[in-house]
Order: structure tokens, then sequence, then C-alpha cells
């Protein structure tokens, strides 16, 4: 679980590390009718706090939840675009995975076991974690797809250039 967590407390730096040179043109340039980098982003914050955290606190609070996640094509053509800009969607998804980890810290063990239904289907807490872990790693590749650019080419680009403090 230690692990997981981990992963999950990541992916805001992550996500921050690919964007911070990205400039308006990238971050909405879309590569053949994917979603764009700013999309990407403001999935990562909406997902978050609509859905992730949302299932995790109705499995805490409630015996077998009936749970429902965003689907991401309804989702993207309503979606709240009022904090669109770079800075804020970073901002506002680092403050909602924050509020998140620190509810998965306190999960005692046996609570990994409780239970929630998602179109008839049954899985445990433990599982809704390990899907989220993985949830973020394939929208960091497409957001990595979207830009070009791949974290470890960020990071090895910003150490030639001296940068690898940003």
């Amino acid at each position: 679980m230690d692990e997981l967590i981990a992963q999950l407390a990541a992916t805001p730096a992550t996500l921050a590390h690919l964007v911070a040179e990205a400039d308006d043109f990238a971050l909405d340039a879309a590569p053949g009718g994917q979603w764009n980098a700013r999309t990407i982003l403001a999935h990562f914050r909406d997902d978050e706090f609509l859905c992730m955290r949302a299932a995790v606190t109705r499995m805490l609070a409630e015996q077998s939840p009936v749970l429902h996640f965003l689907d991401g094509t309804a989702w993207e053509p309503g979606r709240n675009r009022l904090r669109d800009r770079k800075e804020w969607l970073l901002g506002d998804f680092a403050l909602q995975r924050q509020a998140s980890l620190g509810i998965l810290r306190m999960v005692r063990p046996g609570d990994l076991q409780r239970r929630g239904l998602r179109e008839g289907r049954e899985f445990s807490l433990e599982q809704l974690i390990g899907v989220w872990v993985r949830h973020d790693r394939e929208h960091v590749a497409q957001l990595e797809r979207a830009l070009g650019e791949t974290l470890e080419d960020v990071r090895a680009r910003r150490a030639r250039e001296g940068l690898d403090h940003l």
C-alpha cells in the first residue's frame, strides 16, 4: 500500500515537470483527434475529486456502494473550463491529490477489503487503488504523447541545459 500511495503522490510533480515549459500552443495542440495536454490536465483534476476520492470515501462510509465514474467522452464537452490556465490546473490537481492522499494514508489494513460496485461488478478498495495508479500511468503516457516528450526526455534535456533544478 505504501508503494501505491508513493506512486500517487509522485503524479503532481510528474505533471508539473512535463508541462513546465509548455506554452499555450503546445498545451492546446491535439494530436490526431486525441485530447490535448490541457484537457488531460483537466481530466486529472476533475477525475480526482469527482470520481476517485469520492469512490474511496463512499467505500469507507457505506457498505458496497454503487459507484459511477466519469465517461471521458461525455465529460470533455461540458467540463469546467474556468480554471484552465496551466498553473491553475496543476495547482488544483496537486491540492485535490493531497486531500486524497490524506484519506488514503488513514486507511487501515482491514479497510482495503471494503467493497464497491460498478456496473454490477464488485471490487475491493485495494483493487480500486491499483486501478487509480494505472489510470495515472495511462494518462501520464497520454500527456507525454500529446507533448511529444517523455518525463525522462524532459529530465535529460534539462540536465544538459543546466535546468535540472526545475
